[in-house]
């Protein structure tokens, strides 16, 4: 029998949660009583049983309450048997509005190569996922403490009267604020502050924050009621905010300034919010950087940047103090009078002091361009967290500035703002990025003191379009050929860079077409890595995309490139058979047709064009296609009942749409949310049908081409920058799928009659 009163209640909830178990359908297909999405996980993670168990796959198909991350981490980690739990948790912030088979087949592809051999679900809910992996080393994402639909610009952690954390701020490229729970949920409905970017949040106690944004306007948000309490503090037409930051001379009011691009200083009280004139120095610099720092003597000066140098202000006298290895991006007051830090865009970290000889007192460095400063405490003594450009964090013991061992990949992209949330025993940090993720981090030895991890992306991959299907990816140096079919593979071309990679047949063999980072491209026998033919040379920039070209003088090689050129090769002898220069940048994509009597190619990239190619006379099949979507990053041919033909274009500006290549019509537009989309394919469906794969930032979208219908989403939380389809000439039941990217490469294979 329980003894306590805690024992009593973690036992009552065990109860509750195996009951609740046995009422879960085992078929996903069926929903489940609305309170076991809602509230079993709950009772789960009470009675200390929050496992496979428990909350079964099927449940986690309809889960509703979107916290089974939150509750895992409640929980801790070591308990077992929770590798479909833990699946779903990293999968669950981009996941919201996915349906039940979406989640499933989700889970099923991060598991292979996040959770080792994890243990299926139940046959019946195994048997109606439409995917089945067949290879991966795509790492499992990292949860996320909250997505956005635009870019995180700014953080502030929100303070109640008595100087508690009770929120987070966040402000974004859309002008948007959020003001967001302390377990990432939305606490008010996103306000819209500014016309552009929320460059700037500062909190004050109370609840009271003030945005500044790039329209040149400060504003001031209620973060308990999520209203907009002024509109307009202070606006200058046809400037941005540079900088704003707390301010107080000695006996008088706490102020707030803005700086202003057009060299101009606000000044106004943190109480009524009115504006106060002061001395200011006079900037020179539109992207200034300003921060106040009290001397020892309870003086305040201000400190304010001019591209690379830091100079002070103190109301009457300016001075230079330090000067810096590249811009200065950022600079923080230290809690020693006088002291502060600097960040600059040479990847340098400073601290200086105002009091010393030495301007410079340390220096630490990042990799890459260190953009935001926080400081914060590591084993109850002040510590100093940097971002980064390359997505990186870092944690300096202060005040000398020594690492604490180990970079944090906190982003795939670059981190853009930082606030803290104080803690017990450990500080949080949350970090934002331009990936639209906040991350949240514990400030210990665990997260910060690991050794750096070298995470070496996929630059190109290719699988072979006939059994036994060969799936050749390359990063590090190498490539790595898998035999989807039996369980072995090998390394090829260790020591060389690749660019782009391609199965063509020359003179019946299938060889791999690897471009070099040298502008160059070789044909490799897989079996022997050895190199037959002729170096093919012309291109003067990297390769971008590379594809066998079908035609009727034979199986060509086509090749697009940063040089704006598309070239034809002829693989067996390396001849130039032609080149197309007509697209005035990179060329970033190539996609072939094979028809009666028909083989041609398209081309698309950063012009924002497509053309498309005849194979067999060497020319241009039709009219230039000028598309609307920005970069054009992948193509895909479509083929119609009536016997048209389309091209898929997946923009950077986040739609797919269907371009007749006749007309230079868009003839249809699918959209997902999704952000840019890096890759599309055509997948070949019973009954003439055709199904479009894209893949945006975090999910791969698929689409019934006729009738616009969504058929599934893979959640993969990280942006893929490949989709490639093979289809075997017998097999119309399946398809096979290749996705790389950030993370890695999956392959799987996509049945039609599960969709």
């Amino acid at each position: 029998m329980p003894d306590t009163t805690g024992d009593r209640h973690a036992d009552i909830h065990r109860q509750i949660a195996a009951a609740l178990a046995d009422l879960v359908p085992s078929d996903p297909t069926i929903a489940p009583h609305p309170y076991l999405r809602r509230h079993l996980a709950e009772h789960a993670a009470e009675g200390h049983v929050l496992d496979d168990e428990h909350v079964p796959p099927a449940l986690l198909a309809w889960e509703s309450s979107s916290d089974v991350r939150r509750l895992l981490a409640a929980g801790g980690e070591g308990a077992p048997h929770r590798q479909w739990l833990q699946a779903w948790a990293a999968l669950e912030p981009f996941a919201r509005g996915v349906g039940p088979l979406s989640r499933l087949s989700s889970m099923l592809l991060s598991a292979p190569a996040s959770l080792g051999r994890a243990e299926p679900p139940p046959p019946s809910a195994l048997s109606v996922v439409p995917v089945t992996p067949l290879w991966s080393d795509h790492a499992r994402p990292t949860p996320a403490w909250t997505t956005s639909q635009a870019e995180v610009t700014s953080l502030a952690t929100v303070y109640n009267a008595d100087g508690e954390a009770a929120a987070i701020a966040a402000g974004d490229t859309a002008g948007s604020v959020r003001i967001l729970r302390l377990d990432g949920s939305l606490a008010h409905v996103p306000i819209r502050v500014h016309s552009g970017a929320v460059s700037h949040l500062v909190a004050l106690k109370g609840g009271l924050v003030i945005t500044a944004g790039t329209d040149g306007c400060v504003a001031a948000v209620n973060a308990d009621n999520g209203r907009l309490v002024r509109q307009v503090i202070v606006c200058r037409e046809r400037t941005w905010v540079s900088a704003l930051t707390s301010y107080q001379r000695q006996g008088q009011l706490p102020l707030l300034l803005a700086a202003f691009s057009d060299g101009t200083i606000a000044a106004f009280d943190t109480g009524r919010v009115h504006l106060h004139p002061i001395p200011s120095p006079q900037l020179q610099d539109r992207m200034t950087v300003l921060c106040g720092i009290e001397m020892p003597d309870g003086a305040s000066r201000l400190l304010f940047t001019e591209h690379s140098t830091v100079s002070w202000f103190d109301g009457d006298t300016t001075a230079e103090h330090s000067q810096h290895a590249g811009r200065v991006r950022a600079v923080l007051a230290l809690p020693w009078p006088g002291a502060y830090a600097v960040a600059d865009e040479s990847g340098t970290i400073s601290l200086c002091d105002l009091t010393a000889r030495d301007a410079v007192t340390a220096v630490g460095h990042h990799a890459a361009p260190v953009t935001a400063l926080l400081l914060t405490s590591y084993e109850q003594q002040p510590a100093l967290v940097s971002a980064a450009g390359d997505g990186t964090l870092r944690l300096w013991r202060l005040p000398e500035l020594s690492p604490v061992d180990g970079v944090l990949p906190a982003h795939s992209a670059p981190v853009t703002a930082l606030t803290s949330v104080p803690g017990a025993v450990h500080d949080r940090i949350l970090s934002g990025g331009a990936d639209r993720i906040v991350r949240a981090w514990t400030v210990d030895q665990q997260t910060f003191g690991q050794p750096p991890q070298a995470w070496n992306h996929v630059t190109a991959s290719a699988l072979s379009p006939s059994p036994p299907h060969l799936l050749a990816v390359a990063r590090a140096s190498r490539v790595i050929v898998k035999d989807l079919t039996a369980d072995r593979q090998r390394t090829l071309l260790k020591g060389r860079k690749i660019t782009a990679l391609a199965w063509p047949r020359v003179r019946g063999r299938l060889l791999l077409a690897a471009a070099l980072k040298d502008n160059t491209i070789i044909c490799i026998d897989p079996d022997t890595n050895q190199q037959t033919g002729t170096l093919m040379e012309g291109h003067y920039l990297p390769v971008r995309a590379l594809v066998a070209l079908p035609s009727a003088h034979g199986e060509l090689l086509a090749s697009g490139s940063s040089d704006g050129r598309v070239c034809v090769w002829q693989p067996a002898s390396g001849e130039l058979v032609t080149e197309f220069t007509d697209h005035k940048f990179t060329v970033r994509c190539l996609a072939t047709y094979q028809g009666p009597g028909m083989h041609l190619l398209a081309s698309g990239g950063s012009d924002g064009n497509i053309r498309v190619w005849d194979a067999d006379t060497l020319r241009q099949h039709a009219p230039t296609i000028k598309c609307d979507q920005n970069i054009i990053n992948d193509l895909a041919f479509l083929a119609q009942d009536d016997g048209g033909l389309l091209v898929a274009a997946a923009g950077q500006d986040g739609t797919l749409k269907l371009w007749d290549i006749h007309t230079g019509k868009a003839v249809q537009q699918l959209t997902c949310s999704d952000g840019e989309l890096g890759a599309v394919t055509a997948v070949r469906l019973p009954l003439e049908r055709t199904a479009l794969a894209a893949a945006g930032m975090t999910s791969i979208h698929i689409w019934d081409a006729g009738t616009e219908r969504p058929l599934l989403q893979i959640v993969t939380g990280s942006p893929i920058h490949s989709l490639k389809t093979v289809q075997d000439p017998g097999d119309a039941a399946s398809s096979i799928l290749l996705a790389a990217g950030e993370a890695g490469t999956t392959a799987f294979r996509l049945h039609h009659n599960r969709l």
